[in-house]
């Protein structure tokens, strides 16, 4: 049979904030080890719900100035720290989309216009 572990801390219930793994210390004996929660990290606000890459995935009062510095929070590209790499390419492509169609109105204004003298 198995040797038996308890907990090391006052909180004896397996809920999410108390989550362990059995390790084997030196002795050769079993111990435990606490797990930390994994969060979900930064988020972009547009629909594709992706992350951002390069930016660290920890908890959100780790973002703070006292634990991490500005460089560590941002990407170096337009909306570095706020957008995906795909939602800023998204953004690039259908604004240069808007302006082509522009152009191509105004061209078939002219044409029209030249046609109907």
């Amino acid at each position: 049979m198995a040797p038996r572990i308890t907990y090391k801390r006052r909180h004896a219930y397996n809920t999410r904030s108390n989550k362990i793994v059995k390790k084997r210390l030196p002795g050769g004996s079993l111990g435990i080890a606490y797990v930390k929660k994994t969060t979900k990290g930064a988020q972009t606000p547009a629909g594709d719900a992706g992350r951002i890459h390069g930016v660290p995935r920890v908890a959100t009062q780790k973002y703070s100035r006292k634990h991490m510095s500005k460089n560590k929070k941002s990407v170096t590209r337009a909306y570095g720290g706020v957008l995906s790499a795909g939602a800023v390419r998204e953004r690039i492509v259908r604004a240069f989309l808007v302006e082509e169609q522009k152009i191509v109105k105004k061209v078939l204004k002219l044409q029209a216009a030249k046609e109907g003298k």
